[in-house]
């Protein structure tokens, strides 16, 4: 798809399809809002897929690469603002296009973009994405960390049933394309919502905008999803570099430890395969049922003792753990200011040294 030789990641915020909302045929008008990481005057075009990216809580609603039906956009709408508020009325809408029309019937398992779009705007502000559509089975985000809305006769009220940008993409010149892959605790929960002060952001800000970085978390999601080599893995496939973290969900889901190290090195081969260079984060502390810490163990060690001989490996442990009980989650499960924080100061460096590297 040619729109990743031309656009990069300008958003830490996570985006992705976690599941689907059926709108019955009704017609909706929504928001969502993307604080911006590098400003300037660029060239900005929205991706979008109509596929679920990842196995949603226990999958009886939708599970990974589930295709939605076909729905049309009426239209869409960007601009900058200075904050996610909906009643704050700064910025001036710009119309968006598809194909050079204000329209767009969405098929199903498509992946497309939006026409370009130029927008002023400094580093923190937001964009904010007002969306019209209609149809029936159409994706979203349940546990959406960004401010989104939907308009009523009474004004904007909070909601997440709404189709979300892939990608906020935009022209600009960078070193090297970085993605960071996992769950919840990649995608931002943990912190407050609407904050980017999860470890993933953090590290990205303390990189700096010589690099684009794609937060391609999601929560619920298991390294079984990934491994499936669906929309979402052909996503992962589009930068030069990524860094992954999973295996908290795949435990506490049931998989065996074989099943997760089977998972992960699959993962580790296929984007290596699509030219990737891989740094593989262990899986991280949580609050394991008993039963799970000996496979949380397992993987960890053939992480640490194998999987490193491939690629480079970071401990998550050393970061938000204390060592002598190195499962357990002391800032949370989904690490909360202080353990994201601590986390980034530890990944930083090595994410850094890791890309110098990345030919």
């Amino acid at each position: 798809m040619q729109y990743f030789d031309e656009y990069v990641s300008n958003t830490l915020a996570g985006s992705a399809n976690q599941s689907f909302f059926d709108l019955a045929g009704k017609t909706k008008c929504a928001r969502v809002y993307y604080k911006l990481f590098a400003g300037g005057k660029l060239d900005y075009s929205l991706l979008y897929s109509n596929t679920v990216d990842s196995t949603y809580a226990d999958g009886a609603h939708s599970r990974k690469n589930y295709v939605c039906d076909e729905w049309e956009i009426l239209s869409l709408r960007v601009k900058i603002c200075t904050s996610s508020d909906p009643s704050n009325d700064d910025g001036t809408f710009f119309d968006v296009t598809f194909d050079g029309k204000p329209t767009k019937r969405v098929r199903p398992a498509e992946l497309f973009s939006t026409d370009p779009v130029t927008l002023q705007a400094k580093a923190g502000e937001y964009l904010c994405v007002e969306i019209t559509f209609t149809g029936n089975q159409i994706p979203c985000h349940p546990e959406l960390w960004v401010a989104s809305y939907t308009k009523t006769e009474n004004g904007f009220v909070a909601d997440k049933a709404l189709p979300v940008p892939s990608m906020v993409g935009c022209k600009r010149q960078v070193k090297k394309r970085v993605a960071f892959v996992g769950d919840s605790i990649t995608q931002g929960i943990g912190p407050a919502p609407d904050s980017y002060l999860h470890y993933a952001a953090l590290t990205a800000q303390a990189l700096g905008t010589d690099y684009s970085f794609w937060d391609l978390g999601i929560g619920f999601a298991r390294a079984d999803d990934l491994a499936s080599n669906g929309v979402w893995m052909y996503k992962a496939k589009q930068v030069d570099a990524a860094c992954v973290c999973f295996g908290v969900n795949d435990l506490n889901r049931g998989f065996t430890a074989q099943q997760i190290i089977d998972n992960l090195t699959f993962i580790v081969n296929e984007l290596q395969k699509a030219g990737v260079k891989v740094l593989l984060q262990t899986v991280p502390p949580y609050d394991y049922m008993p039963e799970r810490i000996e496979n949380w163990k397992t993987v960890n060690e053939y992480i640490l003792q194998t999987l490193s001989k491939t690629v480079p490996v970071f401990y998550t442990s050393l970061a938000i753990a204390n060592q002598d009980e190195p499962y357990r989650a002391i800032y949370g499960g989904h690490p909360n200011e202080q353990g994201s924080a601590l986390w980034a100061n530890a990944l930083a460096p090595v994410l850094q040294s890791f890309l110098e590297n990345v030919d």
